[in-house]
């Protein structure tokens, strides 16, 4: 593995947007050993978002919109975390005991932030700044995938749109990805977009920037044709809110149900 945990994808900071795949990868460098698990376990959900490096790549191209792509495995911290989230180094995920997890020190803890989290979360804030100084403070989407059932319960969605208590482009998004021919698109569904201290918390509420997390079932994006397929919609989508919703662009404080 490499050991930069993000990378970038160039594109014009004055389109003002910016994409995020804060769970794009699995990976765990060789010197923390799996983390103990198998290999097939770093595979499954726990460990990344199927596919949604593949739709934020290809909705990046598509767009020319800038990005920045995690290069690590959740399991090892999770950037979409606040840091004092209980869940930000997960002992257990889904059931199945993470051993390079348990009994974390304290020293360990602070090599994983500064190691994968701090500069992941710093690229982004870079991209950010980058849009403001451009004149044209950044929409922020990011892009995440959902199993397609849990707990043998089968999730109906297609996609979903999660999001806090900025309503410029959920509601927007919404309306528009709702006209996709046969897709149940889901409203803070299979998860609340009211999260303290998660990534857009950070670099967007904190901010005032106009936001949204936008989440794709995982069994339609597994292959590149899929990928291309949901990115085209996004694309449409996301262009659509771009020239019509107003205040878009505007430094706004809209604050969180979380409570600030």
């Amino acid at each position: 593995m490499s050991e930069k945990p993000y990378r970038t994808i160039e594109g014009d900071v004055k389109l003002g947007l910016l994409l995020l795949c804060d769970h794009a990868q699995n990976r765990v460098p060789e010197d923390l050993h799996t983390l103990g698990l198998r290999p097939e376990d770093l595979h499954r959900h726990i460990a990344f978002d199927l596919g949604a490096e593949g739709v934020t790549r290809f909705l990046a191209e598509m767009l020319g919109a800038p990005a920045v792509i995690s290069q690590f495995s959740r399991l090892l911290i999770d950037p979409n975390r606040g840091l004092d989230d209980p869940t930000l180094i997960m002992e257990v995920a889904d059931g199945l005991v993470v051993p390079g997890n348990v009994r974390l020190s304290p020293e360990a803890r602070e090599e994983r932030l500064d190691r994968f989290y701090r500069p992941y979360d710093a690229a982004i804030g870079r991209a950010v700044d980058a849009g403001i100084e451009a004149g044209k403070p950044p929409v922020i989407l990011s892009i995440h995938s959902f199993t397609q059932a849990w707990k043998g319960h089968p999730r109906p969605w297609h996609a979903s749109v999660l999001w806090d208590k900025d309503p410029r482009v959920p509601l927007p998004l919404l309306e528009k990805l709702g006209t996709i021919p046969d897709a149940v698109i889901g409203d803070n569904v299979p998860y609340s977009g009211q999260l303290k201290g998660d990534t857009l918390y950070r670099h967007a509420t904190a901010r005032g920037l106009a936001h949204a997390l936008i989440e794709v079932r995982q069994d339609l994006i597994l292959g590149e044709e899929g990928q291309a397929e949901w990115a085209a919609h996004l694309a449409r989508a996301v262009s659509d809110v771009l020239q019509s919703a107003e205040g878009l662009h505007r430094i706004e404080n809209h604050g969180s149900h979380t409570g600030d």
